[in-house]
């Protein structure tokens, strides 16, 4: 095997320092069988959604106490031993000839360290704020489409000797439910932790010796086009029937279900996108959380709502731009059937649409708002069929709808018309108990998912070991001081404790 050499370089990408393993020319991985499938269109979606301001990655960012032996070399070798037995992670999209169906997941050899792993300083004194910093540069370029869609950065430097390790994964590889099951995957094993299977998560369409011809690739889209046309009789009459008991159900609840667009009001977040990226975070006591959960009898993810909602309003009131009505809220839920088992890639969501109550001044007010419409928004959702948008993204033209996006984008169309709805909030199950990867102790743990135009805002609360994690992303254009409405998190829960 040819001797891999050590390059101490400045990546552009992150305007900081890099170390990367440098493998000769001629070692690059021989395509020596090549597996393919296709994208599902819920999939796909996220990768024509992309455009040079809206990146559609998510991030998983591990605070790790480095064990004694601790290096990077072996934590690297570490997790290519591990993350080259996960065939999602070797993925990479192959787009079809004149966009006739959705591309293809092609896997083609082992994974290149050079092009996937990456070593970082973070500059003196490495707190927080320097951590945070770097995060958001991290986040603020989309992925390499050439290479499967994936970056570690591992940060070292940081103060108390910790380590960060970040994950870039993007969202047409994996929704939360998927990462968690890579995370356990790719972990120290643990008895009693369930993983998934580390085959892919249905079996490969075709298997060749070398990548397919156009022609045969042609032919490949149409066939599987044809199929698809086949299924949309009966897409059509579900729709029709789930949304006639949609209408019916809306009108038979007491509380009004927010509509997109027609009740979100606008905000200085709420605009048209630029490529940057600013990242805060904050940790919440989850015992906290679930007394305000059993006292009131809500859930957890109407806590989170709650808090949310209220440190939202203090923000707003802060800077004298409180709109009249409620902020609205894109919540992500799973439509992953009870009991299934855990899966290493693809989506498995949809969204619902639920008020964030910042019209209202009474804490324990807001919540059980916020839990009234927010439980008749997953009715209606289970009504009209939680897999219905995941079915009809299915029939999405790839060259019109990128096409669309990319001109809306580049015209700041998003500046020009209310926000569909004004922030993301993500409530994910992670790990219950502390994790090791290589044999370091993972002290915290943070998820965060893309911006979209119009939203410039994500909150997401990612549970772990105890602790609620919170993980907030915006475009500093737009919402340049995002630590300020982080830190309004905590008082936002306590207010909630003591009424």
């Amino acid at each position: 095997m040819p001797q891999a050499r050590w390059s101490n370089v400045n990546c552009p990408r992150y305007a900081t320092r890099v170390y990367q393993q440098v493998l000769p020319h001629d070692h690059r991985c021989a395509a020596g069988s090549y597996l393919m499938e296709r994208m599902e269109g819920v999939d796909a979606g996220y990768l024509y959604m992309e455009t040079p301001t809206m990146h559609m990655h998510t991030l998983k960012i591990a605070i790790m106490e480095p064990s004694d032996s601790y290096t990077f070399a072996g934590l690297q070798k570490q997790l290519l031993s591990r993350m080259n037995d996960l065939p999602p992670l070797k993925q990479r999209p192959l787009p079809v000839p004149f966009a006739l169906n959705h591309p293809m997941w092609i896997s083609d050899g082992p994974i290149e360290p050079g092009r996937h792993i990456f070593r970082h300083d973070l500059p003196s004194p490495g707190g927080h704020t320097e951590l945070e910093a770097l995060i958001g540069q991290v986040c603020s370029t989309p992925l390499d489409r050439d290479i499967p869609l994936w970056e570690v950065h591992v940060c070292e430097g940081m103060a108390g000797g910790l380590v960060a390790v970040i994950g870039k994964l993007h969202h047409a590889l994996a929704d939360g439910g998927a990462a968690n099951a890579l995370i356990a995957n790719i972990a120290d094993p643990r008895e009693g932790t369930p993983t998934a299977d580390r085959r892919s998560g249905r079996p490969a369409d075709w298997h060749f010796d070398a990548v397919p011809a156009k022609g045969t690739q042609i032919k490949l889209a149409l066939r599987d086009a044809t199929v698809q046309i086949g299924t949309i009789h009966g897409l059509l009459g579900r729709t029709t029937s789930g949304a006639v008991a949609a209408v019916r159900r809306r009108r038979e609840h007491d509380v009004s279900v927010p509509r997109p667009i027609l009740d979100a009001p606008r905000t200085s977040f709420n605009g048209a996108l630029t490529p940057r990226r600013n990242f805060a975070t904050c940790t919440l006591d989850l015992a906290h959380v679930k007394q305000v959960r059993k006292a009131n009898g809500v859930t957890v993810n109407d806590v989170v709502l709650a808090v949310v909602g209220g440190a939202l309003r203090t923000w707003l009131d802060a800077r004298d731009e409180h709109p009249a009505t409620a902020l609205l809220a894109g919540v992500p839920v799973s439509t992953e059937e009870v009991g299934s088992s855990p899966r290493l890639s693809g989506n498995r969501v949809s969204n619902l649409f639920t008020t964030l109550a910042t019209d209202v001044d009474d804490p324990i007010e807001r919540l059980h708002t916020i839990s009234n419409i927010t439980s008749a928004s997953k009715d209606l959702q289970r009504t009209l069929g939680p897999s219905m948008l995941a079915d009809w993204v299915q029939f999405t033209p790839p060259a019109p709808f990128s096409a669309l996006l990319r001109w809306y984008s580049h015209a700041r169309m998003a500046a020009r018309h209310a926000p569909p709805f004004n922030v993301i909030v993500s409530n994910v199950k992670g790990p219950p108990a502390e994790i090791r990867i290589a044999g370091s102790r993972l002290h915290d743990l943070y998820s965060v998912g893309p911006l979209i135009e119009g939203i410039g805002l994500n909150i997401t609360a990612w549970s772990y070991a105890g602790r609620l994690n919170i993980a907030a992303l915006s475009c500093p254009d737009l919402m340049p001081d995002l630590p300020s409405l982080v830190a309004a998190l905590e008082p936002a829960l306590q207010q909630l404790r003591n009424p």
